[in-house]
């Protein structure tokens, strides 16, 4: 389940303009800018705290994770992090979006496909093993969703696949996308082309130069006139 044990999230609300230079003085402040929406209820711009943020993204369920968002003023609501943006120097959050979650309703996510194991492919065929989806999206209970799916290749042999349908399947997730999608298969390994070489072109024969060039002989010949 990917229910939080971290604290709550205290979200600042924001007011005034909400341009660039109000972004850099939350920035400023230790804080970065956020907006908070869902559940029917308006959106709300608020500064929270980065290194909280930071570890729920770094958390097992990183941002499928949902955890108690104390909005100053409004009170304690259920949210996850649905989109956040990185510095792309210094690699900082700049900005999240939450989004408020409604326990008793079903949401769909995208979640990470963990292969457990070395294919016997791999192991006594020679083969690689080459993962096709890393993520797929279900549909389920806030309560439901799972940190991940693990997915046992051990068995597979040289040209065999994994597909979505061979996923833990249960009552309480529905996947949504198409069952026979590859997930993981064992290929043979690519040798690269072999490099044909040129076949050397005859080099023209060079022209031995006698006498002067056009250009030294044009003075010679402008004095003789």
């Amino acid at each position: 389940m990917a229910i939080s044990t971290i604290p709550a999230v205290v979200a600042t609300p924001r007011s005034g303009k909400f341009n660039k230079n109000a972004a850099r003085r939350v920035r400023a402040a230790g804080q970065i800018p956020a907006v908070v929406y869902g559940a029917g209820q308006n959106s709300v711009a608020v500064a929270v705290d980065p290194k909280i943020i930071t570890r729920i993204l770094h958390s097992e369920s990183g941002h499928n994770t949902i955890f108690d968002l104390d909005i100053s003023g409004s009170g304690l609501a259920k949210a996850m992090i649905v989109d956040w943006q990185y510095e792309p120097i210094k690699g900082a959050l700049l900005h999240i979006d939450l989004k408020r979650i409604a326990m008793d309703k079903a949401m769909r996510v995208s979640v990470p496909v963990q292969l457990i194991g070395v294919p016997t492919g791999v192991k006594n065929q020679g083969g690689i093993l080459e993962q096709v989806i890393r993520e797929v999206e279900i549909e389920c209970l806030p309560s439901d969703i799972p940190s991940h799916l693990d997915v046992d290749v051990t068995g597979l042999e040289m040209n065999q696949s994994i597909h979505i349908s061979d996923l833990p399947h249960s009552g309480s997730i529905k996947f949504m996308d198409d069952e026979g999608l590859t997930v993981a298969h064992v290929t043979a390994i690519r040798e690269a082309p072999a490099e044909v070489e040129a076949e050397p072109t005859a080099a023209e024969p060079e022209v031995a130069k006698k006498g002067k060039t056009d250009a030294e002989a044009a003075p010679a010949e402008s004095a003789k006139k």
